[in-house]
């Protein structure tokens, strides 16, 4: 299993949210860069970095603190947050980022992620936001009567591989992932699963692992300390 270190933006600086909510927003680092250069220190391998403010107003804000950790670091970097367009998807992946995450437009256009699929392949996953099983967009501001599980089934057909799944009431709370509605979502695709949210400690890492998911996104988990990311990594070998 691959274990994902998280770096949230705004306005260029790393920060952290309780279950999604801009209001909470807590700086956690001054610098994206160096806190990339510490997690590539202890053996990570990707890092998945989100453009929050890119969610809210749905267009690319900080895509030079992104370009700045790939053209800076060996790691394999993943973004998501405000791609609602090919153009965006086109910058980012001639630009070297490694894995493009579309959001929002999984479910309003669906369309363009086939789109996108058809012309970037792997590069392409699809970032599932759900609240009490239900899907949520634009920055998790907006709810919507479609589940989960028929969103990711659809996105399947399109031919998506990756999905990154959150549940919005673990993420930022270091109380455990939803690991029942991970288990649900990866036995109903063949995708690979990315599970974000609620990671709090090594033992939460052993679980997603023994349960067979493809990756793990560790934020708060690593910022407070209650995970070391160097053991993360080594368990998942």
């Amino acid at each position: 299993m691959l274990i994902f270190p998280a770096i949230d933006i705004i306005s260029g600086k790393p920060v952290r949210l309780f279950k999604g909510d801009f209001s909470t927003a807590e700086q956690v680092a001054e610098n994206a860069l160096e806190t990339a250069k510490e997690f590539e220190k202890a053996g990570a391998e990707w890092i998945h970095m989100v453009d929050l403010d890119g969610s809210l107003k749905k267009e690319r804000v900080n895509s030079a603190t992104f370009l700045e950790v790939k053209n800076n670091t060996s790691l394999k970097v993943e973004i998501g947050g405000g791609i609602r367009k090919m153009e965006d998807i086109e910058f980012y992946a001639k630009n070297g980022i490694d894995r493009v995450i579309l959001g929002s437009v999984a479910l309003k256009n669906p369309q363009l992620v086939k789109e996108a699929v058809g012309e970037f392949g792997d590069i392409i996953a699809v970032g599932i936001d759900a609240k009490g099983g239900f899907v949520a967009t634009e920055g998790w501001t907006e709810g919507s009567d479609t589940h989960f599980i028929e969103l990711a089934k659809r996105m399947e057909d399109i031919g998506v591989n990756t999905i990154i799944y959150t549940d919005i009431s673990k993420d930022g709370t270091l109380s455990g992932p939803s690991i029942e509605q991970l288990v649900e979502l990866n036995n109903a695709v063949s995708c690979n699963i990315t599970a974000s949210g609620g990671v709090t400690n090594i033992d939460d890492i052993i679980a997603l692992k023994n349960e067979g998911l493809y990756g793990a996104i560790c934020g708060k988990s690593l910022y407070k300390g209650t995970l070391n990311l160097k053991e993360a990594v080594e368990v998942c070998k």
